[in-house]
């Protein structure tokens, strides 16, 4: 049987990060973790490029020009989306991750979610680098992981 799996080795691929600036004090948080994942994997700063949206929801956009481009290997999309009282947060939320699914099935470029999405502001920051790890690290894995499987496939 023959079995593929992506390697965590980042070394010659070029990856975009998509980050919101809105929560900034957040997702600034989630691109030092990805931007540190990819250097740990083997990755060049020079190849990773970085493109600032003004929230979350704008985030789709900007990964769909991107992958369409095909001058990367993935695009992984970082943001910070905190409950409220409203549901707007949910709405966001279902919006972008249905969005990135779509963009990577329609361009073959993994477009990987790494919006927060967190019933507080506790949970938001334990998951951009205390308690919880940080999910710009992981999402960054993710990115590299699938790059390396779609190269074999």
């Amino acid at each position: 049987m023959k079995e593929i799996g992506g390697q965590l080795l980042a070394s010659g691929q070029k990856i975009a990060l998509v980050v919101s600036r809105f929560n900034s004090f957040l997702t600034e948080q989630l691109v030092k973790g990805a931007v540190d994942a990819f250097t740990r994997m083997g990755g060049n700063q020079d190849d990773l490029t970085l493109v600032r949206v003004p929230g979350a929801y704008e985030l789709p956009v900007a990964a769909n020009a991107l992958a369409k481009a095909g001058n990367v290997d993935a695009v992984v999309c970082l943001g910070a989306v905190v409950q409220g009282a409203t549901p707007h947060a949910t709405l966001i939320n279902t919006a972008t991750s249905e969005a990135f699914s779509k963009i990577s099935l329609k361009t073959g470029v993994p477009v990987i979610d790494g919006v927060v999405a967190a019933e507080n502001l506790e949970q938001a920051v334990e998951r951009c680098g205390t308690k919880q790890g940080n999910k710009g690290f992981a999402a960054m894995q993710a990115a590299v992981e699938m790059a390396n499987v779609l190269k074999q496939l």
